[in-house]
């Protein structure tokens, strides 16, 4: 008999409070609900123990730093080994005193790391002010081996560059996952919401074209107030969803409240679609140097 191709994936698209206690306990709930739900795969979105603290720039953020191994490992290790499934997690990593990562972390389901991604572009803009929390990885953009697959997993700014979902699917990625954090600034006006949101939308849907990969971006949810008052803080927009490996919408999340789903992901698909439009075999890489460069004129 045939082993299936199907991979059952659950993400899971919550809002978050300041009690970190709370949230984990929400986020262990829906993992053990999508399990009994038959995902062997489930992805949390980024940061997703806190509220987002980088909307403004406060030493006192660095509270919500953790050791890595430590107590965030053994919560998501166990609620992973617990539940049979592949887990991806994320947090923020106190690397040592002064240097800190965003860091994802991928649970086998018996519990062990697989494997970490240190997230590699770092934003600094307007209610995003990353770069005063976290130092650029330094792991590289390489897949993790997992039970379910080589996972390609990124983290929310990554998806904007096409170069590093490229290099996670020449390195033998099976899907690229992104947790994320993004939403928009209330005052904005609704037209300029939209094009922000169907930006980060059309993106990742071309990174799964580009590379014949599905694609797996989980975000928050909801409205989360700026605590230093200087801005009107973010509305994140939730939209989470899967695509297959044409761009094409396996599912897509409300934008305006929470959601648990399990999404069936063919994994045989890849290679039929990759066969179908051979844009790996067809890259000119001897004409590719200039990438390297930060600008040409």
């Amino acid at each position: 008999m045939q082993k299936s191709s199907i991979l059952k994936v659950g993400i899971v698209q919550h809002s978050f409070t300041e009690d970190v206690a709370k949230n984990r306990s929400r986020n262990l709930a829906a993992i053990r609900s999508l399990a009994e739900e038959g995902a062997r795969l489930i992805v949390l979105s980024e940061l997703h123990d806190s509220l987002y603290f980088c909307q403004c720039e406060d030493v006192e953020n660095f509270e919500y730093a953790v050791p890595y191994p430590g107590e965030f490992f053994e919560v998501y290790s166990e609620a992973a080994k617990e539940n049979g499934v592949v887990l991806v997690a994320s947090g923020f990593e106190r690397r040592a005193p002064g240097l800190y990562h965003n860091t994802a972390v991928v649970f086998e389901s018996d519990g062990s790391v697989a494997g970490t991604y240190r997230k590699m572009h770092i934003p600094d803009d307007p209610g995003f002010y990353e770069k005063f929390y976290f130092t650029p990885g330094d792991l590289g953009f390489h897949p993790i081996d997992t039970s379910v697959g080589r996972l390609g997993v990124l983290v929310c700014w990554d998806q904007w560059y096409p170069e590093a979902a490229r290099l996670m699917a020449l390195d033998g990625a099976d899907m690229l996952i992104y947790p994320t954090a993004i939403g928009w600034n209330p005052d904005d006006p609704e037209d300029e919401k939209r094009r922000q949101r169907e930006a980060w939308i059309t993106v990742q849907r071309g990174h799964a074209v580009a590379n014949g990969l599905p694609v797996i971006s989980v975000n928050r949810v909801g409205f989360e107030e700026d605590l230093s008052g200087v801005s009107s803080g973010i509305d994140f927009w939730g939209s989470s969803f899967v695509a297959g490996p044409q761009g094409e919408f396996l599912y897509e999340a409300p934008e305006d409240r929470s959601s648990e789903e399990v999404v069936d992901v063919d994994m045989r698909r890849s290679e039929n679609v990759r066969q179908w439009w051979p844009f790996l075999r067809d890259r000119r890489i001897d004409q590719y140097g200039d990438l390297t460069k930060r600008f040409l004129k």
